[in-house]
């Protein structure tokens, strides 16, 4: 194939998405992957921080050229593409989806599903950051999320009130800082429902792991 649309990470090579014989059919590939509609995106994979961009490479062994971006530093970086009979022809930022563990379905769900199951339904809801995780309360109903560090859970609250403001939505309550004596009264809640002390103590996951 003459054409590869390619994900880089953090400037390497990750993997090739797909293959075209066409410029005309991978630039129209190309630019409907970059029209994502990714709210939360992800920034740390396996421990390290991380930036994605979608690239298309063309077979053309005759014009190898190394392909070079600016860094938010203003730096020089090459972009690593390991086989010389392709080019770099374009290259843009890409948001790799994001997720989060659902403690009740044992899956990971993205920002729109959460979105759409757990804050649906009217009433006044709480959601409520403890740790790394986050807790949804309606009436006597909760739900437990669960994310990758602290600050990926600050990180979707953000997101999240945006949305709800954008939304004009008034029955949903986040609380960044739960006070001591009300996370000691949610760990009681959970671990009544068999979540463990030690899981709901924890400031990261193991769950992401790839």
């Amino acid at each position: 194939m003459k054409y590869l649309i390619v994900l880089f990470k953090n400037k390497e090579r990750k993997k090739i998405i797909k293959k075209f014989k066409t410029k005309e059919r991978a630039e129209k590939f190309f630019d409907k992957l970059l029209n994502n509609d990714v709210v939360f995106n992800k920034e740390v994979e396996n421990g390290k921080r991380c930036e994605f961009e979608l690239g298309i490479l063309e077979n053309d062994s005759k014009d190898f050229t190394p392909f070079y971006v600016r860094d938010e530093l203003g730096r020089q970086i090459k972009i690593e593409i390991d086989d010389p009979n392709y080019k770099i022809t374009k290259i843009s930022k890409y948001k790799v989806e994001e997720f989060l563990y659902d403690l009740q379905t044992k899956h990971k769900i993205s920002f729109k599903h959460f979105y759409s199951k757990y804050l649906k339904v009217k009433g006044l809801k709480f959601i409520s950051k403890l740790n790394n995780k986050l807790l949804v309360q309606e009436d006597d109903n909760y739900f437990l999320f669960s994310l990758k560090s602290d600050g990926d859970s600050n990180r979707f609250l953000k997101i999240l009130e945006d949305a709800l403001y954008k939304n004009k939505r008034s029955d949903c309550v986040v609380v960044y800082d739960t006070s001591i004596q009300q996370k000691k009264y949610l760990y009681s809640i959970l671990e009544s429902k068999g979540i463990s002390k030690s899981f709901l103590y924890r400031n990261s996951t193991t769950f992401f792991t790839e």
